[in-house]
């Protein structure tokens, strides 16, 4: 069975925004490089050439993954997240027990994961311990620098 990745509205047309940039300019111009390179002659010491099939390479594998993601990807009605418990999209505040510090997080998918934004991905550490989870439950995670006990004070859409 094929692997869904949840996400809002916004990440999907995000990927799918990125997807048409490179398959509409980034293509095209790697193309162009290609064909110039290859009219300046002898292709077997041609660095120009190299570079240009080895970044030709590349994109193409960027843009498999992103179709990838795209066709895997569902959108999730943000209208319809339940706050009884700890879910995909939820905005959730919780303490670490350890240094009384206060954090709130948003789970999102992998591909829209942004600690500046405070959006963790679910497969993250901590996502994972609270998934589940209601208020007032105090958990144990397992992160890299050992484990931390978290409580969450409130779930929210």
């Amino acid at each position: 069975m094929a692997e869904v990745n949840y996400m809002t509205e916004e990440g999907l047309q995000r990927l799918r925004n990125e997807l048409e940039q490179l398959r509409t300019v980034e293509r095209p111009s790697i193309s162009k490089q290609i064909a110039e390179a290859r009219d300046k002659g002898d292709l077997s010491e041609n660095a120009e050439y190299s570079a240009a099939k080895e970044a030709q390479g590349m994109l193409e594998m960027k843009i498999s993954k992103l179709e990838d993601l795209v066709a895997k990807s569902r959108i999730i009605d943000e209208s319809r997240i339940d706050t009884s418990v700890v879910r995909i999209l939820n905005r959730v505040r919780i303490k670490n027990m350890s240094n009384s510090m206060v954090n709130e997080y948003q789970l999102v998918s992998e591909s829209e994961a942004n600690m500046k934004q405070g959006k963790i991905a679910v497969n993250s550490p901590i996502a994972q311990g609270i998934i589940g989870k209601k208020v007032g439950d105090v958990v144990q995670v397992k992160v890299p620098s050992g484990t931390v006990f978290f409580e969450i004070l409130e779930i929210l859409i």
